[in-house]
């Protein structure tokens, strides 16, 4: 079994994810999206499989999301300002055979293993 996480090493609820992914015996694909950002052609894929619009994907802490107009901003927009800032984008992301989800919290990964 196979999986890809976007990872932040640094975030807990990204850490419990990936742990989660080892412990149930998934090979996993760890990017640290933030030192290799996905595309916006990826970005736009993952949320269309998570079946959610690209800002409920937004990190909404630490970031200039808000002040920027982001949560109520349409999805070329959202998609665009993640693109090129990859800290506006919330983590974990978690693919697998059985579909993607943003797994905060870590317990979504259920849905998809």
């Amino acid at each position: 079994m196979k999986a890809t996480i976007w990872h932040n090493p640094r975030c807990s609820k990204s850490r419990q994810a990936l742990q989660v992914l080892e412990e149930k015996g998934y090979e996993v694909e760890v990017i640290r999206y933030l030192d290799d950002p996905p595309s916006r052609e990826t970005l736009a894929r993952l949320y269309k499989a998570a079946g959610m619009r690209p800002a409920e994907g937004l990190r909404l802490g630490g970031t200039d999301a808000k002040e920027r107009g982001l949560p109520d901003a349409d999805d070329d927009t959202v998609l665009d300002a993640m693109a090129a800032d990859p800290k506006l984008i919330e983590r974990p992301l978690v693919e697998t055979a059985k579909g993607v989800r943003l797994c905060r919290p870590p317990e979504r990964i259920a849905d998809i293993t």
